[in-house]
Protein backbone atom coordinates (compact mmCIF):
# COMPACT_ATOMS: atom_id res chain seq x y z
CA UNK A 1 0.00 0.00 0.00
CA UNK A 2 2.87 2.59 0.42
CA UNK A 3 4.69 1.67 -2.24
CA UNK A 4 1.46 2.34 -4.35
CA UNK A 5 1.10 5.97 -2.20
CA UNK A 6 4.75 5.99 -3.58
CA UNK A 7 4.23 5.25 -7.47
CA UNK A 8 1.21 7.60 -7.22
CA UNK A 9 3.21 10.67 -5.83
CA UNK A 10 6.45 10.74 -8.40
CA UNK A 11 4.38 9.75 -11.32
CA UNK A 12 1.55 12.92 -10.68
CA UNK A 13 4.93 15.64 -9.98
CA UNK A 14 6.14 14.25 -13.73
CA UNK A 15 2.55 15.25 -14.90
CA UNK A 16 2.44 18.07 -13.63
CA UNK A 17 5.85 19.19 -14.47
CA UNK A 18 5.07 18.36 -18.23
CA UNK A 19 2.20 19.72 -18.20
CA UNK A 20 3.04 23.02 -17.29
CA UNK A 21 5.95 24.00 -20.09
CA UNK A 22 5.12 26.54 -22.50
CA UNK A 23 2.52 28.12 -21.33
CA UNK A 24 2.01 31.79 -20.81
CA UNK A 25 0.87 33.27 -17.80
CA UNK A 26 -1.25 36.50 -17.54
CA UNK A 27 -1.38 38.55 -14.69
CA UNK A 28 -4.03 40.89 -14.24
CA UNK A 29 -3.83 43.20 -11.37
CA UNK A 30 -5.40 46.75 -10.32
CA UNK A 31 -3.52 49.91 -10.99
CA UNK A 32 -3.46 50.69 -7.51
CA UNK A 33 -0.50 48.57 -6.67
CA UNK A 34 1.79 50.10 -8.50
CA UNK A 35 1.04 53.36 -6.65
CA UNK A 36 1.15 51.21 -3.69
CA UNK A 37 4.94 49.94 -4.27
CA UNK A 38 5.69 53.31 -5.49
CA UNK A 39 4.89 54.53 -2.39
CA UNK A 40 6.09 52.05 -0.27
CA UNK A 41 10.02 52.56 -2.18
CA UNK A 42 9.64 56.68 -1.02
CA UNK A 43 8.41 55.96 2.76
CA UNK A 44 11.60 53.67 2.82
CA UNK A 45 14.04 56.23 1.34
CA UNK A 46 12.33 58.72 4.02
CA UNK A 47 13.38 56.65 6.44
CA UNK A 48 16.48 54.18 5.59
CA UNK A 49 16.42 52.07 8.93
CA UNK A 50 14.61 48.03 9.93
CA UNK A 51 14.45 46.93 13.27
CA UNK A 52 17.10 45.13 14.34
CA UNK A 53 19.49 45.07 17.56
CA UNK A 54 22.56 46.77 18.99
CA UNK A 55 24.81 46.20 21.38
CA UNK A 56 24.74 49.53 24.59
CA UNK A 57 28.23 49.76 25.58
CA UNK A 58 27.91 52.97 27.51
CA UNK A 59 25.03 54.93 29.40
CA UNK A 60 25.39 57.77 31.88
CA UNK A 61 23.26 60.60 33.06
CA UNK A 62 25.01 63.47 34.83
CA UNK A 63 27.45 66.48 34.45
CA UNK A 64 30.23 65.22 32.43
CA UNK A 65 27.92 62.24 30.87
CA UNK A 66 28.80 64.05 26.98
CA UNK A 67 32.34 63.79 27.87
CA UNK A 68 32.20 60.05 28.95
CA UNK A 69 30.38 59.15 26.16
CA UNK A 70 32.51 60.89 23.97
CA UNK A 71 35.66 58.73 25.29
CA UNK A 72 33.78 55.56 25.37
CA UNK A 73 32.99 55.80 21.51
CA UNK A 74 36.59 57.15 20.32
CA UNK A 75 38.21 53.85 22.40
CA UNK A 76 36.00 51.23 21.14
CA UNK A 77 36.19 52.82 17.49
CA UNK A 78 40.20 52.29 17.78
CA UNK A 79 39.90 48.67 18.76
CA UNK A 80 36.88 47.95 16.63
CA UNK A 81 37.13 50.36 12.94
CA UNK A 82 35.04 47.75 11.20
CA UNK A 83 31.89 48.23 13.49
CA UNK A 84 29.71 50.85 13.64
CA UNK A 85 29.41 52.92 16.38
CA UNK A 86 26.56 55.43 17.93
CA UNK A 87 26.74 58.42 20.18
CA UNK A 88 22.93 59.02 21.25
CA UNK A 89 20.95 60.81 23.29
CA UNK A 90 17.93 59.84 24.30
CA UNK A 91 17.26 62.52 27.77
CA UNK A 92 18.76 62.26 30.14
CA UNK A 93 20.95 59.72 29.36
CA UNK A 94 24.00 59.54 26.54
CA UNK A 95 24.54 56.26 25.08
CA UNK A 96 26.89 54.39 23.10
CA UNK A 97 25.81 52.00 20.89
CA UNK A 98 27.30 49.32 18.39
CA UNK A 99 26.65 47.52 15.19
CA UNK A 100 23.71 46.96 13.27
CA UNK A 101 22.88 43.71 13.85
CA UNK A 102 19.60 42.09 12.54
CA UNK A 103 18.90 39.29 14.90
CA UNK A 104 19.60 39.31 18.47
CA UNK A 105 21.73 36.25 18.11
CA UNK A 106 24.28 38.48 16.06
CA UNK A 107 23.95 40.52 18.56
CA UNK A 108 24.71 37.96 21.40
CA UNK A 109 27.50 36.66 19.31
CA UNK A 110 29.25 39.82 18.85
CA UNK A 111 28.81 40.42 22.61
CA UNK A 112 30.74 36.77 23.39
CA UNK A 113 33.56 38.64 21.84
CA UNK A 114 33.69 42.40 23.51
CA UNK A 115 32.15 40.78 27.06
CA UNK A 116 35.84 41.20 28.39
CA UNK A 117 36.38 44.44 27.68
CA UNK A 118 32.74 45.67 27.95
CA UNK A 119 31.41 43.85 30.82
CA UNK A 120 28.32 45.34 31.58
CA UNK A 121 27.20 45.72 27.75
CA UNK A 122 23.89 44.01 26.85
CA UNK A 123 22.13 43.72 23.56
CA UNK A 124 19.05 46.11 22.54
CA UNK A 125 16.75 46.05 20.31
CA UNK A 126 16.65 49.70 17.79
CA UNK A 127 16.53 50.66 14.47
CA UNK A 128 19.08 49.98 12.22
CA UNK A 129 20.76 50.98 9.35
CA UNK A 130 19.85 48.74 6.51
CA UNK A 131 22.92 46.06 5.51
CA UNK A 132 25.18 47.25 2.59
CA UNK A 133 24.92 45.09 -0.41
CA UNK A 134 28.66 44.17 -0.61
Amino acid sequence: MKRFFVLFFIAFLFTNSYSQEGGNVQVIQDDRIDTLLVRHIELNEQDPQIEGWRINIFFEAGNYSKRLAIEAKSEFVNKYADVPCYLIFQEPYYKVRIGDYRTKMEAEKFLKEIERDYPNAFAVQDDINFPSLD
